[in-house]
Order: structure tokens, then C-alpha cells, then sequence
């Protein structure tokens, strides 16, 4: 149902080297997805987060002060962290939104686009559909792109060099933490079977199932509710590849859980991790016998796939 009750923006003003980690950082204390913009004229970076409460509190702009000093201490010069809360237009919000979200090309075989763009698909490319919303991303962030990136190489290796060779078996994979389901949605547009999803939010699991009935996947994709630190340890399958887009502290603490899903051959991407963080993560998942094949670094942002020794 439509209604025409106002948001709230949240803005922060902010250089553009730390433009990634104040979008993060209001994504996670506001629980939703934030857009960023570029001005090239002035060099500030204004990021916004648009919720459909009041916002407007000492307490929220202590906390997003709180927020901008950690991201100073980690290195990061954060400009002049100025914090606006404004009331909106549903109408605003949607026009903010078709400015900072582009289609998004992965390698050849993915196109990741927003509803309202005309861009049209290469042959053989998949295409998913992915509108933001008031909680969830849509793949722009580094971390999410990286998996993406991996996703789409591990794909394209299912067929040889040779044009009459036969393909390969079919790849199976494990999104841990699905969010708005854009991982999985892709792998099970790309022909990965099985696809399985899970994250402990409810109300990310309720967003995927929306997002793969309108990508038409619903078929091959069911996202249900789970908790990464409950998983049994001995698991009922393993997958050709494995997606973990987590805060480090919980790769860390629960790296059994997640190595002990992967196959013997497989590929097991982990993301969301500071770069300040990331030796110790992979030094963590080396004492499981894993090695690091492929590293991406992109502002203060680190993901890496591993495979075993």
C-alpha cells in the first residue's frame, strides 16, 4: 500500500577517503541501507540514511558522532563530519536513490541493475534486479562487489578452454549472512544448484524472499532465518563455494562452522572485513589449512578467497 508519510534523512558530510566507512557505519547503527554522493567540485562525500521514524535526538547524534570519532581513530581523515537530519519526501528519497544507484556490470556473465534502468543485458548475461530499500544495499559496497567478482569467476571457470569440451558438474553454493539475497539471487541466476541462503535477521530473510520471487528464482532459492554460531559442526552438505560477508570478530569466532561447509575443492570467500583486520583473520583461517588465492583491497576495505592447502 502507498502512503505519502515522510522520512527522515540523516546525512553526514565527510572526504571521500572515508566515505565507505561512514556508509557502513550508519548502515549499521541505523540498520539500513545508505547512499553516498561525490561532489567533484567541493571534494566532500555526503552520505545519507533514510528511515521512516523520527531521528531527530541528542542520542542519535551522539551516536553518530560516537561513530565518526572511531573511524578518525582507525586513520581516516573524516573532512568536516558535519551531521544533518531533515524531514522528506517519500518523493526525494526515491529521486536521491535513482541519482547514486547505477547499473553494475560483474565480469561478462552478470548485469546488476535497478528496476527503473533501461540499460539492457550483453548476450548470455544474466540480469538481476535489485531496487534499494529503506534496510538493505544493492552490491555497491567493495565487500559485496568482491563476492560478486567471485561468484561470477568461479562460474565462468564451470567450462574449459576448448569451445566442444564438456562443461564441468554444476557448482553448489552457501550464502552465510544473505541480506537483501543479492549473492544468492546471482549465483542461482548463473546456474549454481544448489543455492542455499540464510541470515539471522528476520527481516533480511523476508527482503530475500522477496527480492528472488521478483528475479523469478524462488524455484531454486529459499532464504530462511539461521545463526551462523549455531550451526552443528559436522554438516549435512558441503559447497563448491561458500560466501561469508561478516564482521571479522564472528569469522574469527566461527571459522569451524564455516570451513567445516566448504568441500575439499572449494572456494570460500569471506568479506566485510577492515584491512586493518584482515592478517588476522586470514592468519586465523590459515591454522584451519586454508591459503589465500585472491586479495582485494579498495579503500579501508579487505575481502579474500581461500581454498585449502
Amino acid at each position: 500500500m502507498k502512503t505519502n508519510k515522510p522520512l527522515w534523512r540523516v546525512s553526514v558530510t565527510t572526504s571521500l577517503e572515508a566515505e565507505d566507512a561512514v556508509t557502513e557505519m550508519l548502515a549499521e547503527l541505523f540498520g539500513a541501507a545508505a547512499a553516498a554522493y561525490f561532489n567533484l567540485e567541493t571534494g566532500v562525500s555526503t552520505v545519507s540514511v533514510f528511515r521512516d521514524q523520527k531521528l531527530d535526538s541528542p542520542k542519535v547524534r551522539a551516536e553518530i558522532a560516537a561513530g565518526l570519532k572511531r573511524i578518525e581513530n582507525c586513520g581516516l581523515k573524516i573532512g568536516a563530519g558535519k551531521i544533518e537530519i531533515a524531514k522528506v519526501k517519500r518523493e526525494d528519497w526515491k529521486e536521491s536513490w535513482k541519482r547514486h544507484f547505477h547499473p553494475m556490470e560483474i565480469g561478462k556473465s552478470l548485469l546488476v541493475k535497478p528496476s527503473w534502468s533501461k540499460k539492457r543485458p550483453r548476450k548470455n548475461q544474466a540480469v538481476v534486479i535489485l531496487d534499494p530499500g529503506l534496510s538493505f544495499g544493492t552490491g555497491q559496497h567493495p565487500t559485496t562487489s568482491f563476492c560478486l567478482s567471485e561468484i561470477v569467476r568461479q562460474s565462468e571457470n564451470r567450462t574449459t578452454a576448448r569451445e566442444d569440451a564438456r562443461p564441468t558438474k554444476t557448482k553448489s553454493f552457501l550464502d552465510i549472512g544473505t541480506g537483501s539475497g543479492i549473492l544468492a539471487i546471482s549465483a542461482a541466476k548463473l546456474g549454481y544448484q544448489p543455492v542455499h541462503a540464510f541470515d539471522f535477521d528476520p527481516e533480511s530473510v523476508r527482503v530475500a524472499k522477496e527480492n528472488t520471487r521478483k528475479n523469478r528464482v524462488d524455484a531454486k532459492l529459499k532464504p530462511t532465518r539461521g545463526d551462523v554460531t549455531k550451526l552443528p559442526l559436522k554438516p549435512a552438505r558441503q559447497y563448491d563455494l561458500v560466501c561469508a560477508n561478516l564482521i571479522s570478530n564472528l569469522l574469527i569466532a566461527e571459522k569451524q562452522r564455516i570451513v567445516n561447509r566448504l568441500k575439499p575443492d572449494g572456494i570460500l570467500v569471506l568479506a566485510g572485513i577492515l584491512a586493518v583486520e584482515f592478517g588476522e583473520v586470514e592468519r586465523a583461517f590459515m591454522k584451519l589449512k586454508l591459503k589465500l588465492v585472491a586479495k582485494r583491497v579498495e579503500n579501508e576495505w579487505c575481502s579474500g578467497s581461500f581454498c585449502f592447502v
